[in-house]
């Protein structure tokens, strides 16, 4: 389904990001120094989720083809063990201690929070956010072309993209009606990416595109659903007695997730027609010649999670580490990160640097030339992403509210988890045990020091995500 002939009607203006310096002169340097950019993410995809990543029970060829072109690195994290700060961290570049969302919930991200596609515009891209956004509904100050993006396509609260079909998405913040029976909503996020990535333009283009799989509710076109259907052994089916209602509202939650009665074959069969798909759209790239110039980065915004009828343990989801969406552990907030360059990024390259969703803005301003807002808590990766050098990188740090007050913190191979306020904190080697099986706390005395010296001032209080 391509509903793209209107997509790029509107015209696009460069912002110039130096007080005198020309349209023209914008978009030359742009050309000469920096990259398209095609980032995708998927939701709730876990570290193991990949078969570049060890999953076995299905394959993701095309993923696992950019992979191999390029770089995959195998201690990168998401934002946070939910969806909301996650996004919000990847595209302001601040961690879940100072971020203004550090929890799932509709709230808009504020006028003055500087994001990606901010910087990229005034460095010259065309720019597009197409899937799921969730950082700010129609008419908020989180409408995306009040964050940078030009344009827009998709959900834009996060209880309507649980929906993998509906009658009704948002282009640029305006309502248009979809075929709630039909159109399968990652069909047309491909197919608008598409074309936006064909569109003919002096301009290098990012675009921010974010699949809605595996997220439940976990749903096929018919046709697929068929194939789906049989193909893995189901505990049972998956039964909701709405699963065919359709909703009322964007915001209707009551009728749940409408999951399919297989939902393993389902949940599989999600992810291949994802891979599939952006298999598509790195063919495109190659088509019009440009993929010495495109860097192409996926990654997932959280771990894996158990809702809808998926099962994360049958998948081994987490690919060994402890936890899920919504844990502080490994499992819930390491997650694949793959990025394809080619004649940049070495083919074949493996890396263990750790870096985090916060660290990809000043990474992708440094390549578009640009400079990153001041009081980011991300650095540059660049060296690292060209597998240039290995970069030491600073604490990472997360906390998570749904469940009391949670911390973590990433220090070298150390790692400290701290799961209500005031409780000890646990330590584990991550070197030694990736699986985060063995708290040694009690034996390294010194280190826990150290982490809770960092903790004391690691984080900004926040009226709306108190401690308690």
């Amino acid at each position: 389904m391509r509903l793209s002939a209107a997509i790029l009607s509107s015209a696009f203006v460069i912002i110039a990001v130096t007080v005198g310096l020309s349209d023209r002169g914008v978009v030359a340097r742009a050309r000469q120094n920096a990259p398209n950019i095609l980032f995708i993410q998927a939701d709730d995809l876990g570290y193991g989720d990949l078969s570049a990543y060890g999953q076995s029970r299905f394959q993701t060829p095309e993923l696992d083809r950019i992979a191999a072109r390029g770089i995959r690195f195998t201690h990168y994290y998401a934002g946070s063990t939910v969806c909301a700060p996650s996004r919000t961290a990847l595209m302001t570049g601040q961690h879940t201690g100072h971020a203004w969302i550090r929890g799932n919930g509709e709230i808009p991200l504020r006028d003055q929070d500087v994001t990606m596609a901010m910087v990229l515009k005034n460095a010259g891209y065309r720019t597009a956010v197409i899937g799921k956004w969730g950082l700010g509904g129609p008419g908020t100050t989180g409408q995306p072309d009040r964050k940078g993006f030009e344009y827009s396509f998709g959900f834009l609260d996060h209880r309507h993209a649980h929906r993998q079909f509906t009658d009704h998405l948002f282009r640029n913040a305006s309502r248009v009606a979809t075929d709630v029976a039909n159109d399968y909503v990652n069909d047309l996020f491909t197919a608008e990416t598409r074309a936006f990535i064909e569109r003919e333009d002096a301009k290098p283009f990012f675009v921010y595109l974010n699949y809605t799989v595996p997220h439940a509710e976990l749903r096929l076109p018919a046709a697929a659903e068929k194939t789906a259907a049989g193909r893995f052994p189901e505990p049972k089916p998956f039964m909701n007695p709405k699963a065919d209602a359709v909703p009322t509202g964007w915001a209707d939650v009551s009728i749940g997730y409408r999951s399919q009665p297989a939902p393993r074959g389902v949940f599989a069969g999600m992810i291949e027609r994802m891979d599939r798909d952006i298999g598509s759209l790195v063919d495109a790239i190659r088509a019009r010649g440009l993929e010495n110039r495109t860097l192409v980065l996926f990654a997932s915004d959280n771990g894996p999670h158990q809702e809808g009828g998926a099962d994360p343990v049958f998948f081994k989801s987490s690919g060994g580490l402890r936890g899920i969406k919504r844990d502080l552990y490994e499992g819930g907030i390491r997650v694949p990160m793959i990025a394809q360059w080619v004649g940049t990024i070495p083919a074949g390259t493996v890396s263990d640097q750790p870096w985090a969703h916060w660290d990809m803005l000043p990474t992708l301003a440094e390549l578009a030339g640009a400079t990153a807002p001041a009081g980011v808590d991300g650095r540059t990766m660049v060296r690292a992403l060209k597998a240039e050098a290995r970069v030491q990188h600073d604490p990472m740090y997360w906390e998570f509210h749904e469940r009391g007050f949670q911390q973590a913190v990433r220090m070298g191979d150390w790692k400290g988890v701290r799961l209500k306020k005031d409780a000890p904190l646990e330590l584990y080697n991550l070197a030694a045990d990736p699986a985060e099986t063995t708290d040694v706390a009690a034996v390294r005395p010194d280190v826990v020091k150290q982490m809770e010296t960092y903790l004391a001032t690691a984080r900004t209080d926040s009226e709306r995500w108190p401690v308690k």
